[in-house]
């Protein structure tokens, strides 16, 4: 009798088991797939909130004990600690610029370092020892000019002492039919000569003249 009521207690254990086995087991989710995620999400809401920082332009190399300010430059003002009091500022036509609690100052026909003294001592009236920094920011107030058979023909700012060889470099060099041996050198009244083929040989090195503000260089 035992044998009898064993069989079917069996049969329906194994009918059980046969079923737990059919069903699928839930896949687990793995850590480093949610943490990517994560991080995902974090790196967009990053990139989406935080603006993309450009670095500044550089300054023009000019030296601010020689430098001659003139109408048309772009000057920086700094004053140490005074953010409010600084920025960059646009040399009028009548070479001043206007400074916070300075007001008109001339600018044009000093050098960046003895502006900066300048705004200093007006500084003083409302500050204790201001310290004050001017830099050229770019030069507009000084230019030559190129014109002919070069491939860049245009104006140029006159930053540095530049000869006119130097001069002709910054303008790409010549087009195919270029007369370089009669370049001339426009100088208010003055006409100057230019050979190319001399100069570039080492012969007659006094042509390579240093190119001056307002100089039109003519390539036939």
């Amino acid at each position: 009798m035992s044998n009898v009521i064993g069989v079917p207690a069996v049969l329906a254990l194994a009918f059980c088991g046969m079923l737990a086995a059919q069903q699928p087991a839930p896949e687990p989710q793995s850590p480093a797939a949610g943490a990517t995620t994560d991080q995902s999400v974090a790196a967009k809401t990053s990139s989406e909130t935080v603006p993309e920082v450009k670095p500044a332009a550089p300054a023009a190399p000019v030296d601010p004990k020689a430098y001659i300010i003139g109408a048309e430059d772009v000057i920086s003002i700094r004053v140490w600690r005074e953010p409010e009091n600084s920025g960059t500022f646009v040399v009028r036509p009548d070479g001043k610029v206007s400074v916070p609690l300075v007001g008109e100052i001339q600018a044009a026909g000093l050098t960046p370092e003895r502006l900066s003294e300048s705004i200093a001592e007006s500084l003083q009236k409302v500050m204790v020892h201001p310290e004050v920094t001017v830099g050229v920011e770019k030069v507009m107030s000084k230019k030559y000019y190129i014109q002919g058979e070069v491939n860049r023909p245009g104006s140029y700012p006159l930053v540095i002492d530049t000869t006119v060889l130097e001069a002709l470099v910054n303008a790409g060099g010549f087009r195919e039919f270029a007369n370089t041996r009669k370049i001339v050198i426009l100088r208010g009244s003055e006409r100057l000569k230019f050979n190319y083929k001399e100069v570039t040989k080492g012969k007659k090195m006094d042509q390579n003249i240093l190119v001056k503000s307002g100089d039109q260089i003519i390539v036939p």
